[in-house]
């Protein structure tokens, strides 16, 4: 039997998901939906563990996944998907799909991703200044994701798609080092 990758799995949700919700016209409540369930595993790591012990069976899966689902007041595209994940003994990829949702949205909305690396936080002023920069360099509307690193001494690495823009103090020493040795 062949195996299937974890990344092909959540990658095949997802996109199961996006179609069923541009078959219904949901797309937004569907996002919304996602983001309110990442939320909620980010506050209880547990959720996850629960939902895919082997132990459980597929009806009491299926039952706590309904009653979530109706607490949050979750759309049918949603709750769907994760009764066929509790069914199919996939619950362990749930915050794997929900964050390829997301990116599957992004892509077919025009929005590119970028994470910015920083030694501490931008100022608004900072922020909305990197944020035009990028979007008429990438011709794109851009979602900035920050990460605070203090080992990159200042500056910035901006990251997006296979692209990396590396302006850090830690880069440009890096660089001058290898210069400096000969290796260029």
């Amino acid at each position: 039997m062949k195996k299937i990758s974890k990344a092909k799995i959540i990658s095949t949700y997802a996109s199961s998901l996006y179609q069923a919700a541009e078959q219904t016209g949901l797309v937004e409540r569907v996002l919304k939906d996602t983001e309110l369930l990442q939320d909620l595993l980010s506050q209880d790591k547990q959720i996850v563990s629960y939902l895919s012990n082997q132990v459980w069976a597929v009806d009491s899966k299926k039952a706590a996944v309904a009653e979530i689902a109706k607490k949050l007041k979750l759309s049918q595209e949603v709750t769907s998907c994760l009764e066929i994940l509790a069914e199919n003994g996939r619950m362990a990829e749930l915050s794997g799909i929900l964050a390829e949702f997301k990116h599957i949205y992004y892509r077919q909305h025009g929005i590119e991703e970028v994470e910015v690396l920083t030694v501490k936080a931008l100022n608004a002023a900072q922020d909305k200044k990197l944020k035009t920069l990028l979007e008429k360099k990438l011709s794109k509307k851009v979602l900035l994701t920050y990460t605070i690193k203090p080992d990159l001494l200042g500056g910035l690495i901006v990251k997006y798609g296979s692209s990396m823009i590396d302006d850090s103090i830690q880069g440009k020493l890096t660089r001058l080092e290898i210069i400096m040795k000969g290796g260029q």
